[in-house]
């Protein structure tokens, strides 16, 4: 099978992340991942496209020179607050002589996303998640145990995520002004479970709290099913914050950094660090502050205490509270507050683990990809890869010839220059991401195993010359509409 790159963006609210991961078949192997401070962002949607693009520009050409390669697309995330779920129902009938099929399953998953009746034109579907199966005979079924069976009809129950249209449509304002096409957007509550959570977990209720700087959300799984998702607007930063004022710091980089080095919740729990005073330097004229580790933990135990209250309250409204047989798994920045876990524990009586990305990768010594910070990352990689996403990326040197690409260091250089990066995103495919603002199942996620083949094997000089005629198309339309405005 041919090697390819797939390259993910994290559009955190504390800071963005740059992945890029080697696949050939089953193979993945993360060979890039570097975290940059985040500038445009807001309860983790896009704001500002102008800031966000502004930040990501310099990554972006960074990894590009490091692995002498071209970024020409990428997956990124939705925002994760501002999100509400509804359910919907849909049906299709079969013939009654075939097995139901993944396609059947995925047809009805779309139907019910397309047919369900958003008011407000603001908004926009984010993604469906199947609830359970019936058929004439069975009620009640999951999806693996659907598929196989035969029927004349199938009906699904399905939870419909919503969200705000504009958020959607900055993330194509930044990769438009990026020159990169969008291979994906993921919801990402549901991938990152996939790269945090075991099967055993999903299956016998987990409620996975993805602790964020800007946003702390709770994932409850329970049958291998999403069962309920909810956001709160608080997270890692308004700890930052508090410390930051309460502590009178005076400077938010420097309040994150002693929460990164000495914040702990419980301070009942600090033992030989209850009398402890870090010396604080707040000024360029030697000022010095001095601040009681157990009062630092008093400050961020209370934050987190009001967090974490508020995430339990959506458990106990989302009617799991009592199936969550493995508890809670932690994930996200915050997760690394020293007795978090602990504490959360003493709150809940739930058993707590700290969620790592799961080895179904290898890094290649890429520091930080191991850690809770890039759980979001490595979930739209994984969710990227099954779902056969093309190569987003092309090597730095090579160049389109007639129907094939050649390097341009050998006898048969045609004497043309190194395509530029819309070039490449012409042969791609991917020029117009404007066009993919829909939910976490785009069109190339819809097809058929098959159909994804077959689109493979059209040659480079049919791609480019279906993607000049789109946009010479488009001009011609948009001429013709100029004209008859005129007249």
């Amino acid at each position: 099978m041919d090697e390819k790159h797939i390259v993910s963006i994290d559009l955190g609210t504390s800071r963005f992340a740059l992945t890029i991961a080697r696949v050939n078949g089953e193979d993945i192997q993360i060979i890039y991942y570097k975290e940059i401070p985040s500038s445009g962002i807001r309860y983790s949607y896009i704001f500002n496209p102008t800031q966000v693009a502004s930040a990501l520009r310099p990554a972006i050409e960074a990894a590009e020179k490091e692995l002498d390669i071209r970024i020409t697309q990428a997956v990124v995330g939705m925002p994760r607050y501002s999100v509400r779920q509804e359910t919907n129902q849909g049906s299709i009938k079969l013939n009654p002589d075939e097995c139901i099929t993944a396609d059947d399953i995925n047809y009805l998953k779309d139907m019910a996303q397309q047919e369900y009746p958003l008011e407000d034109p603001k908004e926009v579907l984010f993604g469906a998640v199947a609830q359970s199966f019936s058929t004439s005979e069975d009620f009640q079924l999951v999806e693996k145990d659907i598929i196989g069976m035969a029927s004349d009809m199938i009906e699904g129950n399905f939870k419909i995520f919503i969200g705000n249209k504009r958020y959607l449509q900055n993330i194509d304002l930044v990769f438009n002004s990026l020159k990169l096409g969008v291979a994906g957007k993921y919801f990402t509550p549901d991938t990152s479970a996939k790269a945090v959570l075991t099967a055993a977990e999903m299956e016998s209720g987990v409620a996975l709290i993805d602790f964020g700087a800007g946003v702390t959300s709770v994932s409850i799984y329970s049958g291998g099913i999403m069962r309920h998702y909810a956001a709160i607007p608080f997270g890692g930063k308004s700890v930052t914050n508090d410390i930051d004022t309460e502590c009178r710091i005076f400077s938010e980089v420097l309040a994150e950094n002693i929460k990164l080095a000495h914040g702990i919740c419980m301070p009942e729990k600090l033992q030989n660090m209850n009398e402890k005073i870090l010396r604080i330097n707040i000024g360029a004229t030697a000022q010095y502050k001095d601040l009681p580790v157990k009062y630092l933990s008093e400050v961020i135990t209370c934050r987190v205490q009001e967090i974490m209250e508020a995430i339990l309250y959506e458990i106990q409204k989302s009617g799991f509270a009592d199936r969550l047989r493995s508890g809670i798994v932690l994930t996200g920045g915050g997760a690394n507050l020293a007795n978090c876990g602990n504490f959360i524990t003493e709150l809940s009586g739930y058993s707590v683990r700290t969620g790592y990305p799961r080895p179904m990768f290898s890094s290649g010594g890429c520091i930080g990809v191991h850690e809770t910070e890039a759980v979001t990352s490595i979930g739209m990689i994984l969710a990227a890869v099954h779902d056969n996403c093309d190569d987003c990326t092309v090597p730095e040197n090579y160049s389109v010839r007639d129907s094939s690409v050649v390097l341009e260091d050998g006898t048969e250089h045609s004497g043309e220059e190194p395509e530029s990066r819309d070039e490449a995103q012409l042969r791609s495919g991917t020029l117009f991401p404007e066009e993919d603002t829909g939910h976490i199942s785009d069109a190339r996620k819809k097809e058929p195993q098959q159909k994804r083949q077959r689109v493979q094997k059209v040659s480079w000089k049919t791609k480019i010359q279906k993607a000049v005629d789109k946009f010479t198309g488009t001009l011609y339309d948009m001429n013709k509409e100029m004209n008859d405005e005129e007249i």
